[in-house]
């Protein structure tokens, strides 16, 4: 399992942020890591510090560039293609051919132990191009009530992919982000879900961390920004079980 979609259809539920620094993560654990940003709030190249300059996921799958072309390095072992808001544009293209990523993917992935897809918080054609192309997924939910029947409401949809576009898609895991121990709507909501999706919730937890929230807005992950904090060393044991978790797959 290689190409891992980070997707739920619901905003500000940390999944760029997981994005990013899962990513970190593995290059740092000593993985050849590809991130894809496939939103066009381009947040995952922007929270990197990073501008795409002519050359963007867009142009990839709209223009046919090679996926080579657009590659940003970013540190040892990891690599970007960045986004740029022209995305938008690109839905009436992506929803025609859905298998498109996967087509880019190709091109480029045996340069890389982990291509990481970061889709946008919708389930329109670029998240369905993501599910088209993934093997794995990871899931972010809030701690907050509802958060299991949102992530029940992405699987319908991953059922009906896993039928029509993509056989080889699986859970991978659901994670659980913003979680405050010290309320007990976090612990009911991690309880609740522990209980109806068993292993396919991550053990790790990712807490609700102001260093995290701030690292994005000075153009560094979390392993630069606050390496000691807690939501640093929560995204390090992730990388950890995601590895884990695909060597067992």
């Amino acid at each position: 399992m290689k190409r891992i979609g980070i997707v739920n259809q619901k905003g500000g539920v940390g999944k760029t942020t997981t994005a990013v620094n899962l990513s970190v993560y593995l290059a740092r654990a000593g993985q050849r890591v590809l991130l894809i940003d496939l939103d066009p709030q381009v947040n995952a190249t922007s929270g990197l510090g990073r501008v795409a300059e002519g050359s963007s996921i867009y142009n990839v799958l709209v223009e046919k560039m090679t996926p080579a072309q657009a590659v940003l390095n970013i540190a040892d072992g990891l690599d970007l293609i960045p986004a740029t808001p022209d995305l938008v544009g690109a839905a009436a293209e992506l929803l025609e051919n859905p298998t498109r990523l996967s087509e880019a993917i190709g091109a480029i992935e045996a340069g890389y132990d982990a291509v990481i897809l970061d889709a946008p918080p919708s389930l329109g054609p670029l998240t369905l191009n993501v599910l088209a192309a993934a093997e794995g997924l990871i899931v972010p939910v809030q701690a907050e009530y509802y958060a299991l029947e949102g992530v029940a409401g992405l699987m319908h949809t991953v059922d009906q992919v896993r039928t029509g576009l993509n056989p080889a898609l699986r859970l991978l895991g659901v994670l659980i982000t913003m979680y405050d121990p010290r309320t007990l709507l976090s612990q009911q909501v991690e309880a609740n879900l522990r209980a109806n999706l068993g292993e396919k919730v991550f053990w790790t937890v990712i807490p609700r961390n102001v260093r995290l929230a701030e690292a994005p807005s000075h153009g560094r992950d979390i392993a630069q920004y606050a390496p000691t904090s807690s939501g640093a060393h929560a995204y390090r044991r992730l990388a950890e079980e995601v590895m884990r978790r695909v060597q067992e797959a």
